[in-house]
């Protein structure tokens, strides 16, 4: 490693839910600054959530996080000329950050209407094990699952 590693920065929980989760997806899919703009968009999924489930939509956008999060991941790394793809295992932060990730991607990769609904039916469809985010997890997995003989290379 060079240098330090970055420190940790505790971060505040938003303003409507007090959850910290939600404060860093906010920030996630914050633009140039914006955080207001993002609020909106959040907020504005998680209503949408609640009319179409009648449920809590904290207790979904939990249930969609967790469908969505890896717990392995493949890497490359060079060995005697050769280039593997090596599973590894993923970091809790790393898997919050990249169900995350994969979620508003797919959210931006559907067409028609505005973010916020988007977002949600995204949400939706990954608590119900659907969706372009969860089909990234699924592809994730399968590609550790067939370079699983290569684990050997992996250092911990």
């Amino acid at each position: 490693m060079r240098g330090k590693p970055a420190p940790k920065r505790d971060i505040q929980s938003d303003p409507k839910f007090n959850n910290a989760q939600i404060a860093k997806f906010i920030n996630y899919i914050m633009k140039k600054g914006k955080k207001s703009v993002a609020q909106k968009i959040v907020y504005n999924c998680f209503d949408i959530i609640s009319e179409k489930t009648k449920q809590d939509p904290l207790e979904i956008f939990d249930k969609a996080i967790k469908n969505i999060s890896p717990s392995l991941e493949v890497r490359g790394r060079r060995i005697g000329g050769a280039n593997y793809q090596i599973p590894y295992p993923v970091r809790t932060e790393r898997k919050y950050a990249l169900a995350c990730r994969w979620l508003i991607e797919a959210a931006q990769k559907r067409k028609g209407t505005a973010m916020a609904n988007k977002l949600a039916f995204e949400i939706m469809d990954a608590a119900n094990e659907q969706g372009d985010a969860y089909k990234k997890k699924v592809d994730t997995h399968k590609m550790a699952e067939a370079n699983r003989a290569f684990a050997h290379f992996a250092r911990f």
